[in-house]
């Protein structure tokens, strides 16, 4: 992924200023800020819910991800996967159907969607909990039905909006863990996260932003703010 002078804004209010960063394949990279540092949107930049006021978001390609066509940005879109700290799960169902979902709205056959979601929940360890409804589960056995959802398309990168802020420490650390595994098999990891003790454990690139702008971007580093 590559950002090249971004900026973004809401209305006439300008809250990222010419920013731009380069995501290599395979990386790990931590986003960092206090709150309102915006953070969010340049995830939601990323995913294309949030439109740029000026500058480019290049997809590893080197395509421009505004001259995508409808059917190519959703290709696009299935490429990255996304975990919530708010989970956007649906409670009343079970965890297959949750993960199921994902691939129905996106017209799978059903052939498909049996063959894969179980592959999936097996990776994430909850295979015995997939006819388990969502509402009676632990926060983390929660988070990794997230994680499932995320992982439903085979994305090349995952992005985590604050994954483990409504875990305890012990839960927060499995969902690490979780990621690193995913990080070394090939996937990009992006995750945005306030835990200072998290950045510090991992010691992965770190990018921070305060005031609209990136004001650190550094390797193997730890939490700057």
């Amino acid at each position: 992924m590559h950002y090249k002078n971004i900026t973004i804004a809401y209305g006439e209010r300008t809250i990222l200023r010419d920013i731009s960063i380069i995501i290599e394949p395979g990386e790990f990279v931590f986003l960092i800020g206090k709150s309102w540092s915006w953070k969010t949107s340049f995830i939601r930049s990323m995913l294309w819910a949030k439109k740029l006021k000026n500058g480019h978001i290049f997809d590893d390609k080197n395509v421009d991800i505004a001259l995508l066509s409808p059917k190519d940005l959703l290709k696009y879109r299935r490429g990255l996967g996304t975990i919530f700290q708010d989970f956007k799960l649906l409670p009343r169902k079970t965890v297959r159907e949750n993960v199921a979902f994902a691939m129905e709205v996106c017209w799978y056959s059903t052939y498909e969607i049996t063959r894969r979601v179980p592959e999936v929940l097996a990776k994430v360890w909850l295979l015995a909990k997939i006819e388990t409804f969502v509402e009676t589960l632990s926060g983390w056995e929660i988070q990794r039905t997230c994680i499932a959802r995320a992982l439903i398309h085979d994305p090349r990168i995952i992005i985590g909006d604050e994954p483990t802020g409504n875990l305890d420490r012990t839960n927060a650390m499995e969902v690490m863990h979780l990621l690193e595994e995913l990080n070394q098999s090939g996937k990009t990891i992006i995750m945005a996260t306030h835990d200072e003790l998290i950045v510090n454990t991992m010691k992965k690139r770190v990018i921070a932003f305060e005031d609209g702008r990136v004001v650190s971007d550094t390797k193997n580093w730890t939490y700057c703010l």
